[in-house]
């Protein structure tokens, strides 16, 4: 398994962190900060799971529920705002990029993994790793980036 298409996925949302200009969510939904935040936890978790895979682990487990809105906001107080999320976000997908560039055959290994995204997304059984890593390109994040545009003014 390669990292390219990830890498191209991280790329455009970086690119939209980085043009910045957001405007609070006007819908109850999540800041740009909280967006960013969320991926960069959520890159630990699918890095954690991804180092089980590669260490034969058969207890990798990825729940994304774990996360809530007060401890995104204190990650964002914690690496000042926006700017410091965006270079925390370069380096927890670049990680998990790396991993992910490691997996090989072992991409196949069946993972526990629960995903819930609103309605989009929702996942609960044990996947082919390299499938979840899948949804999280194809799905998870261009879902996100598709936030970030929203959150930006007309």
């Amino acid at each position: 398994m390669e990292s390219a298409g990830l890498r191209r996925a991280y790329d455009e949302v970086l690119a939209e962190v980085e043009a910045g200009g957001f405007a609070p969510p006007d819908d109850g939904g999540l800041s740009a900060e909280q967006i960013v935040a969320h991926l960069a936890v959520n890159d630990e978790l699918m890095s954690e799971a991804t180092e089980a895979v590669l260490n034969g682990s058969p207890f990798a487990y990825y729940d994304l529920e774990t996360v809530h809105r007060p401890q995104l906001d204190a990650l964002a107080a914690e690496h000042g705002g926006l700017t410091g999320l965006a270079t925390l976000l370069r380096a927890t997908s670049e990680g998990l990029c790396a991993l992910v560039d490691r997996l090989g055959p072992a991409a196949q290994t069946p993972v526990r993994t629960r995903l819930h995204e609103d309605v989009d997304l929702r996942v609960d059984e044990a996947l082919p790793w390299g499938r979840a890593l899948d949804l999280h390109t194809r799905v998870h994040l261009p879902k996100h980036l598709a936030q970030l545009r929203a959150l930006r003014p007309a």
